[in-house]
């Protein structure tokens, strides 16, 4: 940029701050003396030779053309295939995420649906309690509007892509209907619309239905206008637009509105406007207000009272008490505009007042609601929610330090005036009391997350992220506890707009964050405070120019080292504390308003919107080979690419690469974990209207680049990627709609959809010592891919070799998990946020090449498909259908051994083909209440049984199990309480295998006495013999069991054998303590007292039993269940 434009143009970074996050909802603390230019010397020699050394030493390099990939290749391992490692969410929903609109059924207020900016669509049945993620599997994430069809509540229209105009817009595919209140939803066209706006079904006839479209931010085309079908989205006739008009191609309708009296009355605004990397250009000749009175056959622009010149957004309520008052809520040039009001159908308006959407522009906010219970109470959308009790004229702010800001929808109750529904980038608020005070929904997993980083922090790490206006939060990946984790084990690094973090490598309490356009902090974990490490301009130096989310390196070489990028590139050696610049201005430096919008250069006073938006010529991704110190690549948000072989003492310019557009935008740069001479780049051209993938990859240090897209679908803009760090092969690629995985150097890509929404995947982190994949989502927050080492492994040639084959098995963790609430979610309520922690116990992944089925399902599979194809179907003999009867369903178990190679457990697995994944939860399974076995090192493996015949399966696998236990009081000797502990559950079994006897027993000879009584010819001994026979049994069961009279009356009784046993046996199991000496005192008394009452059951089972039923069959008594058969002459 010029000097004199840097002078007249870029507004202080304090002042956009405090405009865009008023002071108080300004997490960040700057003042105005921490931003004063920093005196610092990067050199001896003057600023000008500096410079054109730099300059010098740059040299452009251009890429042949070179051959793309294969784009398919013929294997087993698909997305069905690695489904059997799925995503966990981890949340948070601690600041929830962006809300686009709100629909409350009026018909029942306790049922609302809600559209995410992005993250699709959430309906509650319960005033948000509790939600369900409707929209999924759709091709769509991003939602702009939601509407309740008036004349049949189950019928919902969905318009696709965010209706503001911001930076990090989603886009969509169109409109969508669901006639089932969101169970399944069908696509009803309007493709090409990218940006739906508003939809309005007609109140007597729904199959008359209109859609607003705002058409594409990025370019021009698409399908722009207000869209009108008469048979329920089947088939759409554009009925307003601007076509053939100047500026036209960038003109949709905004919004739309309907007389509720008169439904042939609709009034609608019209919007121009253009987005691109450099520039938003918000307003235009052709934004205007329109009505119609014929049902939208035909329109009128409405003019009088209305402002001249170019407007921006526009948005329209008609009064739902009398519908001759129509309001309007106007952006004009300048970040400036007012609100209108007509009283005569929008033929006249009158001018209430200036206020207009501030914060971030008008673009991200401008939308209107009138009260339904209230004349001249209307609500305007804005940074702060304004409200209106006088059709305009003054407006107070509604919004509570309590409440995020930067609002976007209103909803209202069809039967309590007090009660709202707002929805903001914080996510959903409820008040019951006209705005007074708010309830936050705190259950929506809806964070936008732009970056993400992990630490290594034992035995739990933790992820750190930057959000979109939710500051930069921080949190665990798992916890100790069955709870999981909550919106309490995440707390708040820094404020504002949350981006680029890194963690220190070797100390996890130092943790590098920035809010937007470069306000690096670092952030002590141990003391919560941070201090402003960003770097300053020297003497006389122009201030920085700093992406809105600039890069954070760490070296992998040294930890304290650090870098950081504007238009340059900052080194530190010591955190921060102090910086270097290494580069020249890598940008094109270029002048954003000598740059063509809407197809044409425009004067620097036109409607230009660029306080929440980057200054433009910036580097946007920094990465460092962790093979050669000192070999840099840099890219830029005006599509270059540089190399530096000396730690930025020379740069190579990359300026143009065939097959990829001129002036990408620099979304990632990772030099290769493996060589030093290879790099790759993902390259967006998304903010020109192109969504293709383009992921570039160099092997000569940067001379040449090669397109490697391969397989990866359209529309998927590319936006991380990440090498596994062991296997030279194995990618993870984000993307705008989806997680990838290449398993062949990036030749071919499988999307990773098992646990995953449609979502930008924007971020990716490899956590190295758990070999986890963490993931940050632009909308519903992060997520994990626990433990992904077996794709290092797969290849289809193992999957060929092998009938069972079990993967490297990572350390299993050694510890009892915390109960802190008393229950997963304990008696916090239903609306009670957690996400789970990964199985406890150790995690085994096999491969099972063949399905074990049973003969039944062989036959039934064969009749299938002979069904199918119409033919006759063979009868099976009965011989066959015996046997299929009879047979024992196959089994797949797995064994796990100690050191000493014996068997401490046995665990079924699946008998179905494929991945497959189960975790042993640590604990001996011969015994109910079996104790954990100790740490140390342990095999497992694989059998099947089938017909009786046990077979072993494949390879055995090793692995550790590693205590992380650091208990307050040394625990006891670990091998003794696991002897007592076996001993105990062996002893518990004989109680309860004894109490089963007696209780068989019992039940036997109450049936006995049954049949004596029927029975003429029994001797009345018997019937006296058999009771007191009964009787006895009982009292040695009430000696084992307890005495239920007593307990069902409350009174308290000696304790029987199996509760003292019982209660140690479960109170150690819950503790690695170890045994008390009250516990084994228990144990004492029961051995004790069941040895003694042991002798009398036996001989009451054995011998008196027996003996009573001999006289049974010698008196001819009729056979009871348990005696000898009967004979027969």
């Amino acid at each position: 940029m010029q000097g004199g434009y840097c002078q007249a143009r870029v507004v202080s970074a304090l002042h956009r701050h405090t405009m865009l996050h008023p002071p108080n909802y300004c997490f960040l603390p700057i003042t105005p003396s921490s931003i004063a230019p920093m005196f610092y010397r990067t050199s001896l020699m003057p600023k000008a030779l500096i410079s054109s050394i730099f300059l010098c030493l740059i040299t452009a390099t251009f890429a042949p053309a070179q051959e793309t990939p294969s784009p398919t290749v013929d294997s087993k391992i698909n997305s069905g295939f690695i489904s059997a490692l799925p995503l966990r969410s981890i949340g948070p929903a601690l600041m929830s995420g962006r809300i686009a609109d709100i629909a409350v059924d009026p018909t029942n207020p306790n049922v609302w649906y809600v559209g995410a900016g992005s993250g699709g669509v959430w309906k509650t049945t319960n005033s948000g309690t509790t939600f369900e993620s409707i929209f999924d599997g759709q091709k769509s994430y991003s939602i702009g509007c939601i509407t309740i069809d008036p004349n049949n509540n189950n019928t919902i229209w969905i318009g696709s892509g965010e209706n503001v105009g911001g930076r990090h817009v989603g886009y969509g595919d169109g409109i969508y209907v669901s006639h089932n209140g969101g169970k399944t939803f069908t696509n009803k066209g309007l493709a090409d619309s990218e940006h739906l706006s508003k939809i309005i079904v007609h109140p007597k006839n729904p199959k008359v239905v209109f859609a607003a479209s705002q058409g594409p931010l990025w370019s021009a085309g698409g399908q722009r206008g207000l869209f009108k079908s008469i048979d329920g989205g089947n088939n759409w006739t554009n009925v307003l637009n601007c076509d053939g008009k100047p500026g036209g191609d960038y003109t949709g309708v905004t919004d739309v509105t309907m007389d509720p009296n008169n439904p042939d009355t609709l009034y609608a605004a019209t919007h121009q406007r253009h987005r691109t990397v450099w520039s938003l250009l918000n307003t235009g000749p052709q934004s205007g207000i329109y009505k119609s009175t014929d049902g939208g056959e035909s329109w009128v622009e409405l003019k009088t009272g209305l402002p001249g010149g170019d407007k921006g957004k526009i948005a329209l309520q008609v009064s739902p008490q009398k519908s001759n008052v129509v309001y309007a809520a106007i952006e004009l040039q300048n970040r400036v505009g007012g609100f209108y009001r007509s009283d005569d159908f929008g033929g006249s308006w009158t001018k209430m007042s200036d206020y207009v959407g501030g914060g971030t522009g008008p673009h991200y906010y401008q939308e209107i609601y009138c009260d339904p219970h209230r004349f001249d109470v209307v609500y305007h959308a804005n940074v702060r929610m304004g409200r209106t009790e006088d059709g305009g004229k003054t407006w107070d702010s509604i919004s509570k330090s309590t409440k995020h800001v930067d609002n976007h929808a209103v909803a209202f109750s069809p039967t309590d005036p007090n009660f709202l529904v707002i929805g903001c980038d914080g996510g959903l608020y409820r008040s019951y009391d006209y705005a007074r005070s708010y309830s936050f929904c705190a259950n929506l997993p809806l964070t936008q997350f732009y970056k993400v980083d992990v630490d290594y922090e034992f035995p739990f790490y933790n992820v750190v992220g930057g959000t979109q206006d939710n500051n930069t939060q921080y949190g665990p990946s798992r916890t100790g506890n069955i709870q999981g984790i909550r919106n309490a084990d995440w707390r708040i690094t820094i404020g504002g707009d949350g981006h680029d973090n890194a963690i220190d490598p070797t100390d996890p309490n130092i943790i590098y964050c920035e809010s937007q356009e470069g306000y690096i902090r670092r952030f002590d974990r141990r003391t919560g405070q941070s201090v402003d490490i960003r770097p300053r301009p020297g003497a006389g130096e122009d201030n920085l120019r700093f992406n809105w989310d600039s890069p954070i390196l760490i070296s992998p070489h040294d930890n304290k080292r650090i870098y950081f990028a504007s238009k340059f590139l900052h080194r530190s050696d010591d955190r921060g504390d102090s910086w270097t610049t290494v580069s020249p201005d890598l940008s094109r430096n270029q002048n954003r308003y000598k740059l063509k919008m809407m197809d044409r250069v425009w004067s620097v006073d036109a409607g230009y919107d660029l306080l929440a938006m980057s200054q433009y010529g910036n580097i946007t991704s920094i990465s460092e080979s962790p093979l050669v110190e000192g070999l840099l690549y840099i890219g830029t948000d005006d599509g270059l690419i540089h190399v530096s072989e000396d730690g930025g003492a020379n740069w190579t310019a990359t300026e143009k690469i065939f097959d990829v557009p001129e002036y990408f935008f620099v979304n990632d740069i990772k030099a290769d974990r493996h060589d030093p001479n290879v790099a790759y780049a993902c390259l967006d051209n998304h903010k020109t209207g192109d969504y293709k993938p383009y992921l570039v990859k160099t092997t000569d240090r940067g001379k040449t680049w090669t397109l490697i897209s391969g397989n990866l679908p359209e529309r998927h803009l590319i936006w991380r990627i990440e090498q596994d760090h062991e296997n030279k092969n194995l990618f993870f690629l984000g993307t705008e709609y989806g997680l990838f995985c290449s398993l062949n150097g990036c030749e071919t890509w499988v999307k990773i959809t098992a646990g995953a929404p449609n979502i930008p995947f924007r971020d990716l982190a490899i956590q190295r010592r758990e070999n986890d994949l963490v993931a940050a989502t632009f909308g519903r927050g992060f997520y994990v891919l626990d433990d992904y080492s077996p794709l290092r492994d797969l290849t289809d040639e193992l999957l060929d070799s092998s009938d069972l084959h079990i993967f490297p098995i990572r350390k299993a963790l050694w510890y009892i998990p915390q109960n802190l609430l008393g229950g997963r979610k304990g008696s916090q309520g239903d609306s009670y946020f957690e996400t789970p922690n990964p199985a406890f116990g150790a995690t085994l992944t096999y491969y099972l090449k063949s399905d074990l089925k049973t003969k039944a399902a062989i036959r039934k599979e064969a009749e299938a498909k002979l069904s199918g194809k119409g033919d006759d179907v063979p009868i099976p003999s009965w011989e066959q259908l015996r046997d299929e009867s009879l047979e024992q369903a196959p089994k797949v178990y797995f064994e796990f051994y100690n050191q000493s190679n014996e068997v401490v457990a046995r665990v079924n697995g699946s008998t179905n083909k494929g991945l497959h994944r189960l975790s042993w939860n640590l604990r001996y399974t011969q015994y109910n209440g079996s104790p954990m076995v100790a740490p140390g090192n342990y095999s497992v493996q694989g059998f099947q049984l089938v017909d009786g015949t046990t077979t072993k399966l494949g390879n055995a696998q090793s692995f550790e199990i590693v205590s992380i236990e650091e208990p307050s009081l040394k625990p006891k000797n670990l091998d003794e309480t696991i002897a007592y502990q076996l001993s105990l559950a062996k002893f518990n079994d004989a109680i309860n295998a004894t109490a089963q006897s007696l209780a068989t027993r019992i039940e036997r000879i109450v049936k006995i006495q049954q049949v004596i009584e029927r029975s003429p010819n029994a001797e009345p001994a018997l019937q006296k013999q058999a009771r007191e026979l009964e009787l006895k049994l009982r009292k040695a069961a009430r000696q084992l069991n307890g005495d239920n009279i007593k307990s069902d009356k409350f009174v308290e009784d000696v304790p029987s054998i199996g509760s003292r046993v019982g209660s140690v046996l479960y109170g150690s199991s819950r503790n690695t303590y170890g045994i008390t000496q009250t516990q084994k005192d228990q144990v004492e008394i029961a051995k004790t007292e069941f040895k003694a009452v042991l002798k009398t059951i036996k001989k009451l089972i054995n011998s008196d039993f027996k003996t009573f039923e001999k006289k049974l069959n010698e008196g001819g008594i009729p056979w009871t269940e348990g005696r000898d058969i009967p004979g027969f002459k």
